[in-house]
C-alpha cells in the first residue's frame, strides 16, 4: 500500500497523520479515497474544514513520516516538524519536502460502522518538485515513493520497471 502523509488544519493549526489506506476513486474529474481511524486527530480537521492534503514522502522523509503517523496531535505540535505551504483551498497544509502533495476537498464521508471512516476528496490541485518529473509526468524512481505492508507493518521501497500496463500481455 503506499505511505502518505495526510494533512488538515486541526482547530486552527497545521497537523498530519501518516495512513495507507489510500487510493484512487476515479479519474474524471480527479478523485481519490483514503480510510482513517475516527480517533485520529487529523480527522476531526478533516471534518471540520472540509478539505485535506495528501503528501507523498520520498524515502528520504521516512523517519519523519512514521514519527507523524505513530505521534498525536492532541500531545505533540507537528506544525513544525515540515515546511508548509498552502494552495487554493488555503485550509490544506501541504510539505514542502515532499516531491508530490495533493489539495483534496471533501465531497463525501463514508462510514462503514467499523472504527474508520473513508473519505472521498476531489483533487483540486497537485504540486510536484520538478526534479521527480519526467515527460510524461512523475517518474516513480524519481519521487522515490515508500511502500508498507499491512501484515508485517514493514516498509519498502519501489524497484525497477517490470514493462508497460496493456503490453506486458502481448509478450
Amino acid at each position: 500500500m503506499p505511505t502518505v502523509i495526510v494533512g488538515a488544519l486541526v482547530q486552527g493549526k497545521p497537523n498530519f497523520n501518516t495512513i495507507a489506506y489510500c487510493g484512487v476513486a476515479q479519474s474524471v474529474p480527479p478523485m481519490l479515497s483514503i480510510s482513517m481511524d475516527k480517533s485520529r486527530y487529523t480527522h476531526g480537521g478533516i471534518v471540520e474544514n472540509g478539505c485535506f492534503s495528501v503528501n507523498i514522502p520520498s524515502e528520504e522523509l521516512l523517519e519523519k513520516a512514521d514519527y507523524v503517523g505513530t505521534v498525536s496531535g492532541r500531545d505533540i505540535d507537528k506544525s513544525g516538524i515540515f515546511t508548509l505551504y498552502y494552495g487554493k483551498l488555503k485550509k490544506a497544509p501541504m510539505i514542502q519536502e515532499c516531491p508530490i502533495s495533493l489539495e483534496c476537498e471533501l465531497v463525501h464521508i463514508m462510514d462503514f460502522e467499523g472504527k474508520n471512516d473513508l473519505f472521498i476528496g476531489r483533487i483540486i490541485e497537485t504540486y510536484a518538485d520538478e526534479g521527480c518529473l519526467g515527460d510524461s509526468g512523475p517518474e516513480m524512481l524519481r519521487v522515490k515513493p515508500v511502500a508498507f505492508s499491512r501484515p508485517d507493518h514493514r516498509y519498502w521501497s519501489i524497484g525497477g520497471l517490470l514493462g508497460k500496463a496493456t503490453e506486458v500481455s502481448k509478450r
